[in-house]
């Protein structure tokens, strides 16, 4: 019963950071290009990061109080991408096309390079697996073993190379909010 529930906790952690990696790093991208294009002041990605830190703080805590092993839910490492967003943003002179593109880029690479420490630092999924039981779960429910070797074993790359494909359309988008925001305060201010 316990290979099983190791073998579930493995994949748990490394699917999950594949899965979280392409997420995160489209969402830091899409609020921060936002916030930043926004503001036109390099430091605002990463103030944008800080507050989302905070909230996954607060996130991290009600996952253990629904009784998940507090060390295995790990708290996303938005920051230091952020700030190499901000980078991109101050180095090529306020670029918005290079911020996208190169900004979004790095946002990909980075951020699951960044959250490999919280795979590392994670509690070993053995241990996890002999104090937490594997919840029983309806057939619909069960967890698909994912084909982790076809990706030569190596979560890191696999999320690093899906999110640096996907962060730059998204940090697109995030500029096109932008625009559209200024659209609607200037169609609301003329209206009245």
């Amino acid at each position: 019963r316990n290979a099983g529930d190791y073998i579930f906790y493995t994949d748990w952690a490394w699917t999950s950071f594949v899965v979280f990696s392409i997420s995160q790093s489209t969402m830091l991208a899409v609020g921060a290009v936002y916030y930043l294009l926004f503001t036109g002041v390099p430091g605002t990605a990463t103030y944008y990061a800080t507050i989302m830190t905070i909230y996954t703080w607060v996130a991290k805590g009600a996952w253990f109080a629904l009784g998940y092993p507090y060390d295995f839910v790990a708290v996303p490492v938005w920051i230091p991408s952020a700030m190499l967003l901000d980078l991109t943003y101050w180095a090529t002179r306020r670029n918005k096309h290079m911020l996208i593109l190169v900004g979004g880029t790095l946002v990909g690479l980075s951020l699951p390079l960044f959250n490999m420490i919280n795979l590392l630092l994670v509690r070993d999924p053995l241990q996890i697996a002999f104090q937490y039981p594997r919840p029983t779960l309806p057939p619909y429910m069960t967890p698909i073993e994912p084909q982790v070797g076809k990706f030569y074993n190596s979560p890191v790359a696999l999320g690093s190379g899906a999110s640096a494909v996907l962060t730059v359309p998204i940090a697109a988008l995030g500029a096109k909010l932008n625009t559209w925001t200024y659209r609607w305060m200037a169609a609301l201010n003329s209206s009245t």
